[in-house]
C-alpha cells in the first residue's frame, strides 16, 4: 500500500507541475490590473484625415459637376464608367499621384480639404472642376468574444460608429463581456487604449464613438471556471487513471508469497 500511495502521489504531483497552465489561454491583449485606460475623445465634430496606405477613390468633373446630374440618356453610359471611379494610393510619404497633377501631398487633411485643394489644381485643365473623393479601404478589426469568430469590417461610411460596427459582426457573442469592451487606437508601439462598458444604457454615450481606421475592437471573453477546469484536467485525469490501472494489473501479475 505504502508504495501504491507514493507510486499515486508521484503522479499526482508529476500531472500537476505538467497541467499548470494559464486558464483562458486564448485571451488576448491583456492588461495590467491598475492600467490607465485612456479617456473616449469626443467624436461629435469627428473628421477622417488622410493617411498614407488610404486608397483613395477619385473622380472629376468639369462645369461643377453638371454631368454627374445630367439624367440624359447620352449621359448615362458616362456616369456608369465614372461612377465606379479610379484608386490611388496615398504612399507612405503622404503623397498620393494623380494624372496631370504628378505628386500632391494630402496626408494629413481631411476629405473636404483635399477636395478643395484638387479642384483648385485641376481648375488649371478643367473648367470649373468638380472632385469627388471617397476611401474605399478603411476598415477595424473585430474581436466579438469567442474563438474563431473575428472579423475585417470596411468602414463605408466616415461616422461609423462602435455600435453600429458590433451590429454588423452579429452582436457579441454569447461568450464575450459587454462590460468590457477594449478599444485599441493608434500607433501600436504606444497605443491608446479606451474599455467600455456597454453593460448598461449608461454605457451608450461611449457606444456613439466613431471609428477610425485601423482600430482594433476586442470583447473580452468569460472566464467560465469550470468548463475550463475541466477541459485542463482531463488529459490529466486520463493519464493518470491509465498508469494506476496500469500498476495494478502488474502487481496483479507479480506472484504471491
Amino acid at each position: 500500500m505504502k508504495i501504491t500511495f507514493k507510486f499515486t502521489l508521484a503522479l499526482l504531483i508529476v500531472a500537476g507541475i505538467s497541467g499548470c497552465t494559464v486558464f483562458q489561454p486564448n485571451v488576448m491583449l491583456r492588461t495590467k490590473k491598475n492600467f490607465q485606460y485612456d479617456i473616449p475623445p469626443d467624436s461629435a465634430n469627428y473628421q477622417y484625415r488622410l493617411a498614407p496606405n488610404d486608397y483613395l477613390q477619385f473622380r472629376l468633373f468639369s462645369n461643377e459637376g453638371f454631368k454627374a446630374i445630367d439624367i440624359s440618356a447620352q449621359n448615362q453610359t458616362f456616369l456608369a464608367t465614372q461612377n465606379q471611379g479610379f484608386s490611388y494610393l496615398i504612399e507612405y510619404d503622404g503623397a498620393v499621384k494623380l494624372p496631370m497633377l504628378r505628386r500632391i501631398p494630402l496626408a494629413g487633411i481631411t476629405m473636404r480639404e483635399a477636395e478643395l485643394i484638387l479642384e483648385e489644381k485641376y481648375a488649371e485643365f478643367y473648367k470649373k472642376p468638380f472632385v469627388m473623393l471617397s476611401i474605399n479601404n478603411r476598415r477595424v478589426i473585430m474581436f466579438p468574444g469567442s474563438g474563431g469568430s473575428a472579423q475585417v469590417i470596411n468602414l463605408l461610411n466616415e461616422n461609423t460608429t462602435l455600435f453600429e460596427a458590433l451590429a454588423m459582426a452579429g452582436g457579441i457573442s454569447s461568450s464575450g463581456k459587454a462590460k468590457k469592451i477594449k478599444l485599441i487606437r493608434g500607433d501600436l508601439q504606444n497605443p491608446e487604449v479606451y474599455l467600455i462598458d456597454l453593460s448598461t444604457i449608461d454605457g451608450m454615450k461611449q457606444a456613439d464613438l466613431i471609428l477610425q481606421a485601423n482600430d482594433i475592437i476586442y470583447v473580452q471573453p468569460q472566464f467560465r471556471i469550470a468548463s475550463e477546469v475541466l477541459q485542463e484536467i482531463t488529459p490529466v485525469l486520463t493519464l493518470l487513471t491509465t498508469a494506476l490501472s496500469m500498476y495494478a494489473i502488474i502487481i496483479s501479475l507479480q506472484p504471491r508469497e
